[in-house]
């Protein structure tokens, strides 16, 4: 008789999986008692709270979102269970019942004294209500609940629980009478003071915030909450600035402020002082990803080429070599994004293009573009492959790459005939980018960015009364629009006419941007114009210390060279010519002043 076949492994694996024992189980022997089953734990449901809760959440299911909450409320009155209360305070807040949540949540607090979860959410309810003049014996209940462990994190949050309320300044005010007694626990006197502080930003007094901030960063010069906080306030309060400092200086600064930091100086277009914290932090955190990004960037954007290479393509490698990459995703949200690449990394393979195309290695340049296929970039990818083929001489070719990009939308068209324009600016074809963008305008006539590039290419036409008539259609579109002012003061002071007028509309830009080092150079330029020198270099050499651009360095390197200072104005003028040798401002300086370069 023949013997019977052995089974698979792959048919055992299936035998345990239908039988749920484990594959070591069938080889043990028969006799042995099986392990007892774990004891049974019954719910505390009984069958009225079951048909409560079905009948409660199929009312609700049917829109009848008010029986539903009596149903729940009921329930947790009788059952003194804290989801159940929770979920009457949710069904009521679906349905926009504010009087009805803040009833259940006092009846939660009836029903657990003790809880400190009842007592915040009637908090944050009187809050969401509007009704601060309650608010204030439940606030000090609610610290006085909060077991010592817990007590650090429901400071922090206390301010949030009353940010809704339209009388701001009282809720910062009761924010600050709740905390008070804490205060007097030195653990404690840090968050109490930063909370506080929160509490009267939100209300929008910055003198407060500011204050509570320097005595938080005093107390603890290592508390990173301070830091955060100067670096809220920083937009209205520059003088927030030194908290930051003091952080970074007391040795305890983490990556997280740093980068927080470098965001709020690229803010300022202070690139300088953002590459030196950017040094910091990959110094610091040598195989982080991120930072080498906006390094590189920065690097680019300061025209230092072979110190933006080197940080991409660190980044490059840490990114691919890392074995579960960050993805740095983009804000679309579909299908396609799991075939996508890396967003990151799409944005390092640009820069990497852009450094390749400023050292005139073409090929380079496109074999970087090569590497991307993500269809969200077609407009970047196509923009810097027409740019490259123009600065080859190859114009026909470089706007023939603008007919494959797709035109969806009317926004669609008007990125596309920006990008064209912007091209053709590139390599001085001022006529063709006027010609594209008066086609786009005709299109959108009110649109501001629009009215504001073809102002830029009628002063490069010499067509100035066009270039004045289209940005102050600007401004009337667009109040707001720093730059319109900017270029209009600019392009005044530059011609020498009407300059209290060109002062005021740059001072009104500066107004609008503060600190922006192309305004403050603005401003610098006019005030020379004016004759006032000590001003112009004062506002020259703070625009060139925060962003050394070529044609800044033209314009402070005037100053220097008109005040006597003949050997700095050279240094700063070589430096311009090391980033930009070919730039028209600083090219034009020198011929004038007969100064050889």
């Amino acid at each position: 008789m023949a013997s019977r076949p052995k089974r698979p492994l792959v048919v055992l694996a299936a035998l345990m999986a239908v039988t749920g024992a484990p594959l070591q189980a069938l080889a043990q022997p028969a006799e042995r008692p099986p392990a007892p089953p774990p004891p049974v734990t019954n719910s505390s449901m009984d069958a009225l709270l079951f048909y409560q809760l079905l009948l409660g959440e199929l009312e609700l299911a049917n829109g009848k979102a008010g029986t539903a909450y009596e149903l729940v409320l009921e329930a947790a009155r009788r059952t003194r269970h804290d989801d159940l209360f929770r979920r009457a305070v949710d069904i009521a807040v679906q349905g926009r019942a504010g009087d009805q949540a803040l009833a259940a949540a006092r009846s939660w607090r009836v029903a657990k004294p003790g809880s400190a979860d009842a007592t915040r959410t009637e908090v944050q309810l009187l809050g969401a209500l509007d009704r601060l003049s309650e608010a204030a014996e439940p606030m000090r209940t609610l610290v006085a609940q909060i077991p010592a462990a817990e007590r650090g994190a429901m400071i922090a949050a206390l301010p949030r629980a009353v940010q809704r309320a339209s009388d701001r300044r009282r809720a910062a005010q009761l924010v600050q009478d709740a905390l008070a007694p804490l205060a007097k626990d030195a653990s404690l006197a840090v968050p109490v003071q930063l909370a506080t502080a929160r509490a009267w930003l939100t209300a929008g007094d910055g003198d407060r915030a500011l204050t509570l901030a320097r005595d938080a960063q005093r107390s603890d010069p290592t508390a990173p909450g301070a830091a955060l906080l100067a670096l809220e306030l920083l937009p209205t309060k520059p003088e927030a600035e030194e908290i930051v400092r003091s952080h970074f200086a007391s040795g305890k600064a983490e990556a997280p402020i740093r980068l927080a930091y470098v965001r709020s100086l690229m803010g300022q277009q202070r690139y300088v002082e953002a590459v030196s914290q950017l040094d910091t932090a990959v110094r610091e955190q040598p195989d982080v990803a991120a930072p080498y990004l906006t390094l590189g960037a920065l690097h680019l954007e300061l025209r230092q080429f072979d110190a933006s290479e080197v940080a991409l393509k660190r980044y490059v490698e840490l990114q691919q070599g890392a074995a579960s990459p960050v993805a740095q995703t983009s804000a679309r949200d579909d299908d396609d994004d799991a075939d996508r690449p890396e967003q990151g990394l799409v944005e390092a393979w640009l820069l990497l293009s852009r450094v390749a195309e400023q050292r005139g290695d073409f090929k380079a340049a496109e074999d970087w573009l090569a590497r991307i296929e993500d269809p969200q970039r077609v407009l970047e990818v196509q923009s810097r492959r027409a740019l490259i083929l123009a600065r080859q001489g190859r114009l026909a070719d470089a706007r023939a790459a603008f007919t494959l990009i797709p035109e969806r939308t009317p926004e669609d068209a008007k990125a596309k005939a920006m990008a064209e324009a912007a091209m053709l600016r590139e390599v001085k074809q001022w006529q063709d980018a006027w010609t594209v963008l008066s086609a786009a305008a005709t299109r959108a006539p009110e649109d501001a960015e629009l009215l504001y590039e073809q102002a830029m290419v009628a002063e490069k036409l010499d067509r100035h009364a066009d270039a004045e008539r289209l940005l102050r259609r600007a401004i009337e579109v667009k109040p707001e629009s720093a730059h319109a002012y900017n270029a209009l003061g600019y392009s005044l002071a530059d011609r020498g006419q009407r300059l209290p007028e060109a002062r005021d509309l740059i001072a009104r830009a500066l107004a609008l941007s503060p600190g922006d080092p192309f305004i403050t150079d603005s401003l610098g330029w006019v005030e020379f114009r004016l004759g006032n020198h000590a001003e112009a270099l004062r506002l020259l050499r703070l625009a060139y210390a925060s962003r050394p651009d070529v044609e800044i360095a033209a314009h402070l390197g005037e100053v220097l060279w008109t005040l006597g200072q003949h050997d700095e104005a050279r240094k700063v003028w070589a430096e311009g010519r090391t980033r930009d040798a070919s730039n028209e401002v600083l090219k034009e300086t020198l011929a004038r002043l007969k100064v050889q370069p």
